[in-house]
């Protein structure tokens, strides 16, 4: 016999070289000595937090980031489950019909008290990367926790055991994830911050090759729409 697990929902997990970790730790003890160097971001965003700072392509920890570990981790979730599928059932996430570009990024600094309700994000993906950590954060207890939810409500009594799935932040550690995924962060008591990266990843249409003029000066409109802002 075997238990068969049903219309499962994807987590990419990942962890940080340390070496970079560090980087992004710096960079975001430098941000709250000395908020003005980085536009709020709390007006946008639903969390209920201490400090939201929205970070740019001026910092190259960010730019590192995103390049070496964001995106290509967006790439990976795609491939994992759309290659499972039959390739003519593909469509727009067929290979070199898209290409994935970093829209928003921000440092969130939870305190004690601090939550995030459950929310979606817009856009394609949507991720966290964890930075700090208070101790009293454990699995013992839902406080601080990343929590994830699935279409029903969770009731152990009647065995709805997979409609939620709790996450305990670690340092370095980040995690990947369709942008209408609901999730929310759990407050916690007790002294510390608690300090994470989030982000949203859009999918666009890839690079057109240079545009060669057309006899008469005649320019396609499609050389000339406006394209996304963020990360290049």
């Amino acid at each position: 016999m075997e238990v068969l697990s049903l219309f499962p929902r994807h987590l990419l997990k990942g962890v940080l070289a340390p070496e970079q970790l560090g980087g992004l730790q710096a960079l975001a003890r430098t941000v709250l000595a000395e908020p003005a160097l980085a536009p709020d971001a709390s007006a946008k965003l639903a969390g209920q937090l201490s400090l939201q700072r929205e970070l740019g392509p001026q910092y190259p920890e960010v730019v590192s980031l995103c390049a070496d570990v964001l995106l290509p981790a967006c790439e990976r979730w795609i491939r994992h489950v759309i290659d499972q599928q039959p390739p003519e059932a593909h469509g727009p996430w067929a290979r070199g019909r898209y290409r994935l570009q970093m829209i928003d990024i921000w440092l969130n600094v939870q305190r004690a008290g601090d939550y995030n309700p459950t929310h979606t994000h817009g856009g394609a993906f949507s991720g966290v990367v964890f930075l700090e950590v208070p101790p009293q954060i454990t699995a013992e207890r839902f406080d601080g926790q990343l929590c994830f939810y699935g279409p029903e409500d969770w009731h152990i009594q009647s065995f709805r055991t997979g409609m939620v799935h709790y996450v305990v932040p670690v340092p370095g550690e980040f995690y990947v994830f369709p942008a209408w995924q609901p999730h929310s962060v759990a407050p916690f008591r007790g002294e510390g911050e608690r300090l994470s990266l989030a982000f949203n990843v859009v999918a666009v249409p890839p690079q057109p090759a240079p545009a060669t003029p057309a006899p008469g000066g005649n320019v396609s409109l499609s050389t000339s729409r406006r394209k996304p802002g963020g990360f290049r």
